[in-house]
């Protein structure tokens, strides 16, 4: 049976205070159950369409909103996001689906097109920002490294608000920042997650804290703002383990772990579904993948079906 996309997507109510003790407050606030929110398709996957289709193929496979891509070799350029970003919202506004978010390379206020992206962005009603990833200088140590990224976040923090608009850094599995999500608390723990905050990964963190990821979330929760779903497996491959993208269930992230300790905590902000494993190159997004559309949306109803599923069935 066809699953009505609105029936799964309810209101929660407010997380306890306990649940905060000895958290930070800022003018953002924390927590707040808001009313429904999207369900996005992170649009990667789907750079082969122009805007028209685009939104027409999301809305038919049943999502609320896009996640876009604003970088380079994304959906929208930034040197023409003056022009091209206001096309693609117009077009999937049309087709009833919303923009709350969008993926950028900005990690910092010194990016040459950020008062271009962000100005516009903002004018169109984009509230959410996912950043570019900062890495490691092996000449410096690890605290040295973060306090350096703890003051850049404290510049964009000025620039964000000038926009009304939240940057958000993901953590990501790797040896760069925010592989293990200390490092994202480190550089945001003295920002407003009204202009600053996280893309709160599970996969990701999964797959670089094990069991112990609900601390690192919980450590962040102030300051969660979007979140990604995804999940993988560890495989063996010429005698080495290797991490590899799977359909949603499929894998070792432990959803309904996920979904009990994100209404707990009373996380709530669009959400963006990923899909990293093989799309006949779409995954990468190439602009001429070898699956047809009708085969890939296939896999993208049958993801968005199935979380859909935990969102109801813990009401989150």
């Amino acid at each position: 049976m066809k699953l009505n996309r609105r029936d799964f997507i309810k209101k929660t109510s407010v997380v306890t205070t306990g649940a905060l003790a000895n958290q930070p407050v800022f003018s953002g606030g924390l927590h707040k159950k808001t009313t429904a929110y999207p369900v996005c398709v992170f649009t990667k996957c789907l750079q082969f369409l122009d805007y028209d289709n685009l939104a027409e193929t999301i809305a038919a496979i049943g999502f609320d909103g896009a996640d876009m891509p604003v970088r380079k070799g994304g959906h929208v350029l930034p040197e023409n996001v003056k022009t091209d970003l206001p096309k693609a919202v117009k077009a999937l506004q049309k087709s009833g689906i919303k923009v709350p978010m969008m993926v950028t390379d900005i990690i910092g206020p010194d990016h040459p097109e950020i008062e271009k992206i962000l100005g516009t962005a903002s004018a169109l009603g984009i509230r959410h920002y996912r950043m570019g990833y900062l890495a490691y200088d092996p000449e410096k140590t690890v605290p040295e490294n973060l306090d350096l990224h703890k003051r850049t976040m404290e510049n964009l923090e000025k620039v964000n608000r000038k926009y009304d608009i939240c940057g958000e850094y993901q953590n990501h599995s790797g040896t760069g920042v925010g592989a293990p999500v200390w490092d994202v608390y480190w550089i945001l723990k003295d920002r407003d997650p009204a202009y600053l905050g996280a893309q709160y990964d599970i996969r990701h963190a999964t797959c670089e804290g094990g069991s112990a990821w609900p601390i690192g979330m919980k450590l962040l929760a102030p300051w969660i703002k979007t979140t990604d779903i995804k999940d993988f497996i560890r495989e063996k491959q010429n005698e080495k383990w290797q991490v590899k993208d799977v359909q949603l269930g499929e894998g070792q992230v432990d959803f309904d772990a996920y979904c009990k300790e994100y209404s707990r905590l009373g996380i709530s902000g669009p959400v963006s579904i990923h899909y990293e494993y093989d799309l006949g190159g779409a995954e990468h997004g190439h602009t001429r993948p070898t699956m047809s559309l009708d085969k890939i949306s296939s896999y993208l109803r049958n993801d968005l079906k199935w979380f859909r599923a935990k969102v109801e069935q813990y009401k989150m």
